[in-house]
């Protein structure tokens, strides 16, 4: 059994679905989505319908993203509402579900999809790594890490958070599509909504499989 992390798909159901064409990976795996499935790209209905469906056949876990966090406070406030609009592309994953910034939104949002947000992680540990979507802060355990580390904070050289364990991380965009291995940390966004790649790392051989919405691929290590 192998173990995978894919970074932030933002709507990208495109290099998600190529990822998964490419027939790396099998059933019995474990795949770990490090969160922010929606907003900025062209089709966060179609993603998450995907996973839903996915994950009935796939060992799948999905770590909770701050623009998750974003759509579910947008719920309740007008103004977090046009916020999550305005400042993290929420208008297209409203486009995608076919319906207007008007006050009912949320209530034509099928609710397994809401379900589905709800019941994501905000962290994983599996032997020797830790997935969360944007860090963690130093010298807390996980159970004491607060939302701001977990979920929002961005990080250029993330600090050591555990000597023996490796954090496997999104977030923080690499706008040139290259992951971003500090030994101790890896960070696996890179920017599938910006016209670069959406990454599946293999976290225990550090193979990596990259597709983009026109459905192109790389691999390395």
């Amino acid at each position: 059994m192998a173990i995978y992390a894919i970074g932030d798909i933002h709507g990208s159901i495109n290099a998600l679905k190529t990822i998964f064409q490419q027939g790396l990976i099998k059933e019995d795996d474990k795949v770990v989505f490090l969160g922010d499935y929606i907003d900025k790209g062209p089709d966060s209905k179609g993603v998450i319908d995907w996973l839903i469906e996915k994950s009935k056949t796939f060992d799948f876990e999905f770590i909770l993203g701050n623009h998750e966090i974003m759509m579910r406070r947008a719920k309740s406030s007008t103004e977090i509402f046009e916020y999550w609009l305005e400042e993290y592309g929420g208008s297209l994953t409203l486009n995608s579900y076919k319906i207007g910034d008007n006050q009912n939104w949320m209530n034509q949002i099928d609710k397994t999809h809401w379900n589905f947000i709800d019941s994501c992680l905000p962290y994983l540990e599996i032997g020797d790594f830790i997935f969360v979507h944007a860090g963690l802060e130093e010298n807390k355990s996980l159970e004491e890490q607060n939302e701001h580390y977990l979920f929002f904070k961005k990080f250029e050289e993330p600090l050591i958070y555990d000597p023996v364990k490796t954090v496997i991380c999104g977030h923080t965009a690499r706008v040139n599509g290259k992951i971003a291995d500090f030994g101790h940390t890896i960070c696996i966004d890179t920017f599938a909504h910006g016209g670069m790649w959406l990454t599946c790392l293999n976290v225990e051989t550090g193979e990596f499989l990259k597709a983009n919405n026109k459905g192109q691929i790389e691999k390395g290590k």
